[in-house]
């Protein structure tokens, strides 16, 4: 059940090479891990490449290794394009933008929960200590519209989010949830400890779980 579906390498702001965190996850004994670098660095020139380099390295570990991309949610949508979400295994799409109120916040993710190519939504949550928390009923919105979209959330150790109840609600609803670390590090990879508990204190079963067929 163990897994890390959020890890970052040197082809976006990561420090460590992709057969480094998959090393990392193997040593650690995961399941499943995914290569899932910044969009507006790997969608250029470097994306073949970027492919090329984790599908090579996914052939020789002993883990399953996913190959996806981390996008921006912006007030224009989220930054990847249906060529490239059709060549990756799956999606994150995370708020990077710098906004005021935690109404702009649930618009940019309801916006990401009906685009066809997004499957997961990263560290939900994680500006609400500094913006403001948003009503429950607005949460539980973005929960149905996840469920009926089909999209998934991830539970994030980097930044503790998103809390129980969230996280429980989901769960209630069959909406899937995923382990992130968001390491930038290779030693960091694997780091998911946090999401284990309060996956495990929601009463997160295997089913629940986006990648269930891999772990």
């Amino acid at each position: 059940m163990i897994h890390d579906a959020h890890t970052h390498t040197r082809y976006s702001d990561g420090l460590g090479e992709v057969f480094e965190n998959i090393a990392e996850a193997e040593k650690k004994g995961l399941s499943l891990v995914a290569i899932t670098d910044h969009s507006h660095y790997v969608l250029g020139n470097s994306f073949n490449a970027y492919l090329s380099e984790i599908r090579r390295w996914a052939e020789e570990g002993e883990i399953t290794v996913l190959a996806g991309v981390e996008g921006d949610i912006t007030p224009n949508g989220v930054d990847v394009p249906a060529w490239a979400a059709e060549k990756l295994d799956f999606v994150i799409a995370s708020v990077h933008e710098l906004v005021d109120r935690p109404e702009e916040y649930v618009g940019l993710v309801r916006a990401a929960l009906i685009d066809e190519n997004v499957d997961v939504i990263g560290h939900f949550g994680a500006s609400f200590p500094y913006i403001g928390y948003p009503p429950w009923e607005d949460l539980v919105e973005l929960i149905k519209l996840a469920e009926e979209n089909g999209k998934a959330f991830e539970i994030s150790s980097r930044y503790r989010v998103p809390d129980l109840e969230f996280v429980r609600e989901c769960i209630r609803r069959g909406v899937k949830l995923t382990f992130a670390s968001d390491a930038h590090r290779p030693e960091n990879v694997g780091n998911v400890s946090w999401c284990v508990s309060i996956f495990r204190k929601a009463g997160g079963k295997l089913e629940d779980l986006l990648f269930e067929e891999f772990l």
